[in-house]
């Protein structure tokens, strides 16, 4: 009997073996890294939701109901959106000290970390505007003169048209804009805090919005300049005119005095 031929494996063929073996370990990897990656992702968002419902439960539950309904005493959070909190209690205004016409901005109370857990509460209550990434409204790429036009047409009405702010009617005003963080101005543009109307993409695009705050940095910005010289708090007629007013006045009245003086003494001699 003929003895049955074995063939010989090539030299490199473990070298393949074991190369497939780790392209397909490889590939399992891949397939299984964006879920774990994601339960991961949802486990730490739900973490944040149930800290931010905490303190949601001690400093703000009392006004505006437990589950964010509202109440007599405050508004319904319910679809208000992460860049409302973040705007509110950003800015200090929430938790408010006392009702009134005006909540304003005061001593910021929570850390940044504190006020995440808050907006990713209440977002988890409805919909609603995100907090806005700094790509958004960071000055790269923005139309500073665009800004300007599209600020005096709407918002110089009250805010003046360096954003200085002014008085509004029964005890309301419009804040100052000057000092205010970029995302900060962006969030208000996008909820409309207050008596201020909102401005969503559909009114004010996010390029619009982004030029907007490039205006409000070159006119409020540590480097800049007056070119007219004295600005009067930049308040526009209502300083000017004061001053005109006052001073104008003055020196109307210091002249009669004058003349006043001169003509007596002309008559005794």
């Amino acid at each position: 009997m003929k003895k049955l031929s074995t063939r010989r494996r090539h030299p490199l063929a473990a070298v393949v073996v074991l190369l497939l073996a780790l392209a397909v370990a490889g590939g399992a990897f891949s397939l299984l890294a964006p879920a774990g990656k994601a339960q991961a992702d949802e486990s730490a968002q739900s973490l944040s939701i149930d800290e931010g419902k905490k303190l949601f439960a001690v400093g703000c539950a009392s006004c505006h109901g437990t589950g964010g309904q509202g109440s007599s005493d405050g508004p319904s959070l319910v679809g208000v959106g992460a860049a409302a909190v973040d705007f509110q209690v950003g800015t200090g205004r929430m938790p408010a000290q006392q009702p009134g016409a005006q909540i304003p901005a005061k001593k910021v109370i929570y850390s940044q970390a504190e006020i995440d857990q808050l907006a990713a509460y209440i977002a988890s209550l409805g919909a609603g505007p995100a907090i806005p990434t700094k790509n958004e409204y960071g000055p790269e790429g923005s139309d500073i003169a665009k800004g300007g036009e599209l600020f005096r047409t709407n918002c110089a009405q009250c805010h003046n048209f360096t954003g200085k702010g002014g008085a509004l009617t029964h005890g309301k005003f419009a804040p100052s804009l000057e000092g205010v963080a970029p995302k900060h101005i962006y969030e208000a543009m996008q909820t409309g805090p207050q008596n201020m109307p909102s401005f969503p993409d559909t009114t004010l695009s996010s390029k619009n919005k982004k030029d907007i705050i490039a205006y409000l940095n070159a006119v409020n910005g540590d480097n800049t300049e007056s070119p007219g010289g004295l600005e009067l708090g930049g308040l526009g007629p209502v300083s000017e005119g004061l001053f005109a007013w006052i001073f104008g006045l003055g020196a109307l009245i210091a002249v009669a005095v004058w003349v006043a003086a001169r003509t007596a003494k002309a008559k005794k001699s």
